[in-house]
């Protein structure tokens, strides 16, 4: 790999350190401020909602210019919205304007890797990508966690700097500072990642233009034989993955008897899973067979219903780490596909901002299903079967989709084979 691609990485692995760091401080803040349960999936609601609403905006937006000054752009809004909330913004607003930044950064993030390497390299770079981004994840939600730690919180606030008042007093300012360190690496990475010299489309004044542009990539991703079913799997994996982060706290709260600090590190266990899944695929899986690995989503829904039947941490544990790494093992391969076809079909920036928008649309959905089942006191038991029979059947059904597609083009490919 050229040595730009780990500067990349770099500047990618602290942005997720912070947005997940930030996800526990959020919650603790939530809980502080005696706010219902219900709350907490909406952290997740309100930071998504900017990937959906501004989807056909920020594609455009990434392909107008260089992909480190749209990261380094939408790294500033990050820590904005970490700034609001450290001056009391409620924290659902706080972390919806640093969600805006993530809908920004996004296209840009997974953009610049079809513009900077070869499509050869595309399933390789997904895999360390993924794999990064997921320790970032462990890593995060391991800070996060430990911060909010009374013990650990007091330590660090009862630290005294000869000649200088900090300020800070309270558990939620001091690791909301930790995380504004955070934002502010990503951002120094952000001024070094590497100018591809590809050239870029001036951004359309017309709102009207660019919606209508988006919507025309929107349908011929869909229409696309490969890239409806990446489409499909991506978007299915990142709603699923969004609401197994709230259901894992609640279920090691009800299950393992955990406090929020110690339930939010399960999150990172779920996280090693899919750092070994992703690395396991980017060795063994090519570009030409990344459809092969379907079935892993089919297995992985059904496992997640033994969830029901565990009440012992290391055996959470194991469990958790099986459930991750048969997600990273099939999700990279589909993400490096749908990379793939849409960099071919529309640009770089313009698919990553389709994909974005299905799979945000997906978190939203979903998140918002389980806020609705939380508010309804639905059993956290229930809330898990319905959550795994849902993604079994998904995957079913995308599975046959795939197999009609393929029948469809042997037809074709036969009839044409007699033409000539």
């Amino acid at each position: 790999m050229p040595f730009g691609f780990y500067i990349i990485m770099a500047a990618q692995f602290f942005s997720a350190l912070a947005d997940n760091a930030l996800l526990i401080v959020a919650i603790a803040a939530l809980r502080e401020m005696h706010a219902p349960a219900a709350y907490e999936p909406l952290l997740k609601t309100f930071f998504t909602v900017s990937y959906v609403v501004l989807a056909a905006f920020v594609g455009a937006f990434a392909d107008s210019m260089s992909k480190w000054r749209v990261m380094f752009i939408s790294n500033g809004i990050k820590i904005a919205g970490c700034a609001m909330m450290f001056l009391s913004v409620h924290p659902l607003v706080a972390y919806a304007v640093v969600g805006l930044g993530a809908a920004a950064y996004s296209p840009a993030k997974y953009g610049i890797l079809t513009e900077y390497l070869p499509h050869r390299l595309l399933v390789v770079a997904n895999g360390w990508i993924e794999g990064l981004t997921v320790g970032a994840i462990i890593l995060g939600v391991v800070i996060g966690g430990t911060l909010i730690q009374p013990a650990i919180a007091h330590q660090i606030l009862s630290l005294d700097f000869p000649l200088i008042d900090t300020g800070i007093d309270s558990t939620s300012e001091m690791a909301l500072c930790f995380v504004g360190f955070f934002y502010l690496l990503a951002a120094l990475f952000n001024l070094r990642v590497p100018d591809t010299g590809v050239d870029h489309k001036p951004l359309h004044k017309n709102p009207w233009y660019l919606i209508r542009e988006f919507n025309h990539c929107l349908v011929l991703l869909w229409r696309d034989r490969l890239g409806q079913v990446s489409l499909a799997v991506t978007t299915l994996f990142w709603g699923a993955g969004a609401t197994l982060q709230f259901i894992v706290i609640k279920w090691a709260e009800v299950s393992l008897h955990l406090d929020l600090s110690k339930s939010s590190m399960l999150q990172g266990v779920v996280a090693v899973g899919v750092a070994l899944g992703a690395a396991g695929a980017a060795r063994m899986v090519t570009l030409r067979r990344s459809v092969s690995v379907i079935p892993l989503g089919i297995v992985m829904g059904l496992i997640v219903l033994v969830m029901n039947f565990v009440t012992h941490v290391w055996l959470a544990v194991t469990l958790l780490v099986v459930i991750g790494a048969l997600s990273g093992y099939f999700v990279v391969p589909m993400n490096a596909l749908l990379q793939h076809r849409g960099h071919i079909l529309m640009g770089a920036g313009h698919s990553i901002a389709v994909q974005n928008f299905n799979e945000n649309l997906s978190i939203l959905i979903m998140t918002g299903l389980y806020y609705l089942m939380v508010k309804a006191n639905v059993s956290i038991y229930w809330v898990i079967t319905l959550f795994g029979v849902l993604v079994s059947c998904n995957m079913l059904l995308i599975k046959k989709k795939h197999e009609a597609n393929q029948r469809i083009h042997d037809d074709v490919s036969h009839l044409e084979d007699r033409a000539h």
